[in-house]
């Protein structure tokens, strides 16, 4: 197959790639680094980036930003860069890729923990991580020509511990692997509409 993963370069996207890599052609795309660069805060680039690929068989997505900050000090602006990044960027994937993915592809998206299991300051990521979940829930019965879509939702890596650990206090580390399986699993399997926890 050939895949666009989106966010490859990051820890979770990282992931992915190693996970698919030895059996598919993988696109790497991101903002700055890659084989094509996306911005997936605006739809023209989404669609640039789509061009310049042409025929795929899936989209992986490990990409969009958050806002960590206490409840006190989240705004609309705050919250908004969550939903504007995370939820919107990955949403605008699949809307702009629904008529250029080959029959039978599948989209798959990427959330977190921070839904089902919370920590202070972590509101924002948590409002994103449950939009992209309803969105793959609602999208999933409504998809043309056997598309599938679901949302890897690992905990925290034990790859980005050193980075974010701080934030995550008690929380189970996740497995790069496991991770990486979570998308083998959205890729090459047959379901749809589904949350893919990894903890």
């Amino acid at each position: 197959m050939k895949i666009i993963l989106v966010g490859a370069s990051g820890d979770v996207g990282q992931a992915a790639y190693n996970a698919l890599s030895e059996r598919h052609e993988i696109i790497r795309a991101g903002r700055r680094t890659g084989d094509v660069h996306v911005d997936i805060g605006d739809r023209l680039s989404i669609a640039a980036m789509y061009d310049t690929v042409g025929a795929f068989d899936a989209l992986v997505s490990a990409a969009g930003n958050v806002h960590f900050a206490p409840l006190g000090d989240q705004t609309e602006t705050t919250f908004k860069l969550g939903l504007d990044s995370k939820v919107m960027g990955q949403i605008n994937l699949v809307l702009e890729g629904l008529t250029r993915i080959a029959d039978k592809g599948s989209f798959t998206l990427t959330s977190g923990v921070l839904d089902r299991d919370p920590v202070v300051a972590g509101t924002g990521a948590a409002t994103a991580n449950g939009a992209l979940a309803g969105f793959v829930a609602g999208a999933a019965i409504e998809l043309p020509r056997n598309l599938r879509i679901n949302v890897v939702s690992p905990g925290l890596l034990k790859a980005s511990e050193e980075r974010y650990g701080s934030f995550f206090p008690g929380h189970e580390r996740v497995s790069s692997n496991r991770v990486g399986r979570a998308f083998v699993k959205c890729v090459e399997g047959a379901i749809t509409g589904q949350v893919v926890i990894v903890e």
